[in-house]
């Protein structure tokens, strides 16, 4: 039976997709230890130093969101502001950094939330967000989820619609996904 041209396109687009993500998945690496004792950290570093992989990362994110209507790209500090940027250009759209305390110079909101290794704050500029603005949370990792909760909490607050969140690279074994609102669409390059 012969395949149509839809059809091989398909078939050819998916093969070259599963090799870009093998690509990025050898380029990260694991640091013992680090920032505390008992976390492995997945360094992305290798992976922005390879100007292929990190083309075809930034492309690879974007792909779940090309055909949304997207105003704000929600990226958490420090690793997500990267591809946050890039999205954010890619799309149209704008960025948002979502910070760790005392680094945001204007009126600002924040909120506490756990780590898989103890607890941290984030914070927003409070008129970063115009209601009904629709944001896509991103950041390199995630772990157990918090970060990324309490950014969609900080964006639910200034009246801003979250419509999906983006990872490099998910830890499955975490369980972080199960703090995120059931129902909005959550893409990882990557799963460990």
């Amino acid at each position: 039976m012969a395949l149509c041209f839809e059809e091989l396109t398909h078939m050819n687009t998916t093969m070259h997709v599963e090799k870009d993500i093998e690509l990025i998945r050898k380029l990260i690496r694991d640091i013992p230890d680090f920032p505390k004792k008992g976390i492995i950290f997945k360094d992305i570093t290798p992976v922005l130093q390879n100007p292929q992989a990190l083309i075809m990362t930034s492309r690879l994110l974007l792909a779940p969101f090309a055909d949304q209507q997207v105003d704000l790209i929600a990226g958490i500090e420090s690793r997500g502001f990267i591809f946050g940027t890039r999205m954010a250009t890619d799309m149209n759209a704008g960025f948002i950094p979502v910070r760790k305390p005392n680094k945001l110079p204007a009126d600002k909101i924040s909120v506490e939330y756990e780590l898989e290794y103890g607890t941290d704050r984030l914070e927003m500029h409070s008129d970063a967000i115009s209601k009904g603005d629709r944001v896509i949370i991103h950041d390199d990792l995630m772990a157990t989820g918090g970060s990324a909760r309490a950014a969609s909490e900080l964006i639910r607050s200034l009246g801003g619609v979250v419509i999906g969140y983006s990872f490099v690279l998910e830890l499955t074994f975490l369980n972080g996904k199960e703090k995120l609102e059931q129902g909005i669409p959550v893409h990882s390059l990557l799963k460990i």
